[in-house]
């Protein structure tokens, strides 16, 4: 089917006090084995690029240094490949720009197919993150399009988003972003961070959520809220990881039962990243180890070559810009390469199928309101 509007998807969340997953990838193969669990448990998908994933999309090795123009070619790629892998399934499909930051670039991605867009203001102070927020709702939703917005700072880095140091999110600012700026989603800082060094010891800061949540049940908003950096880091892969050559030290992630326990406090999209990386660089490794002659493989040998130079390296898009092209194109056609893709399908599915069961998800497909984005236009014009 179409894809369609995640404002949808976030509603069946708050009705129904669970969360889905929202996965973010790096290419179309990696969206594609995305979308093939959530139709195995007949759930929405919520799929997202981060805005400078869009560079690697576009061919660009130095990703992080991409050209708006180039990014904005990278997103009608994405647009483009993932419209039609949802089309191919019987389940909701949205496609999110995860923590966009150049209003640019984030109305391009409208305009390219993206059924859902972030505006990552958290940087600025509290005015200024509502005014260019709102300046996006008002773009976005003219046209059907979900917004996300995000108040207080992430620790972690990666890519471009988050900081050294966090900033919680204030509970008692939460109704007032919402109302102010029109969003239909908001992601919180409680204790969460981006990246797989999220510390030992983590606790997230629920009271964060429960009061932030409660406020909005006494003013009467009736909209979810988002946890970024949640990868779990899982130590069973981490631990393999090293057992075949990687060098993963100090890597851990939040444990899922804190997860589980905020989700009833009005965490509806929990934002899932490093959990798909560790997974994919699990299985190229555990393929080179299995093969140790396609180390000398003409088209595989650079990808080992840069894994064994980097043995902490976590990012696919680092040592698997060798094959890019075919990653984009989804070309498989060289049967090396078409190992490589199944390695990084089977990673994804591994990760992806356990988090959906456990955030609750499974079997909601069919609860979800079908509305397309002329329908979602005419729903926030008649809410103005």
């Amino acid at each position: 089917m179409p894809l369609i509007p995640m404002k949808p998807i976030l509603d069946v969340a708050y009705k129904y006090k669970i969360a889905f997953g929202a996965f973010n990838v790096n290419s179309p193969t990696q969206a594609k084995a995305v979308i093939q669990v959530h139709e195995m448990f007949r759930t929405a998908a919520i799929i997202q690029i981060a805005e400078f994933a869009h560079g690697f999309m576009a061919g660009r090795k130095d990703y992080l240094n991409a050209t708006l123009q180039e990014k904005i070619q990278g997103a009608k790629r994405m647009a483009e490949a993932v419209s039609k892998y949802a089309e191919n399934v019987d389940i909701p499909v949205a496609l999110h720009l995860d923590h966009g930051s150049d209003p640019e670039f984030i109305k391009a991605c409208i305009d390219c197919g993206y059924t859902s867009v972030m505006i990552d203001g958290s940087k600025f102070p509290f005015e200024k993150n509502v005014e260019i927020t709102a300046d996006i709702v008002k773009y976005a939703h003219s046209k059907g399009v979900t917004v996300e917005g995000e108040l207080g700072i992430l620790g972690g880095r990666e890519d471009h988003t988050g900081s050294k140091t966090s900033v919680y999110t204030d509970p008692n600012k939460v109704c007032e972003f919402f109302e102010r700026t029109g969003i239909d989603c908001l992601a919180i800082s409680y204790g969460t961070s981006h990246g797989p060094a999220k510390g030992r010891d983590v606790k997230i800061r629920k009271e964060i959520a429960i009061a932030a949540s409660e406020n909005m049940r006494y003013n009467g908003i009736q909209k979810v809220l988002v946890s970024h950096g949640s990868s779990t880091v899982p130590t069973y892969i981490v631990e393999d990881i090293n057992a075949l050559g990687g060098n993963l030290i100090n890597v851990y992630g939040i444990p899922i039962q804190q997860i589980l326990e905020v989700i009833p406090y009005g965490i509806g999209k929990i934002n899932i990243g490093t959990d798909l990386r560790l997974s994919i660089l699990r299985c190229v490794r555990e393929f080179f180890c299995k093969f140790p002659e396609k180390k000398q493989s003409p088209t595989l040998a650079p990808i080992w070559d840069i894994l064994s130079q980097q043995p902490e390296l976590i990012d696919e898009r680092v040592y698997l810009h060798p094959i890019v092209e075919s990653i984009i194109n989804g070309d498989t056609q060289d049967e090396d390469i078409s190992q490589i893709m199944e390695c990084m399908h089977r990673g994804i599915k591994e990760v992806v199928g356990q988090l959906v069961v456990q955030f609750g998800q499974v079997g909601y497909a069919n609860k979800i309101k079908l509305l397309n984005k002329n329908h979602m236009a005419k729903v926030y014009a008649e809410q103005v």
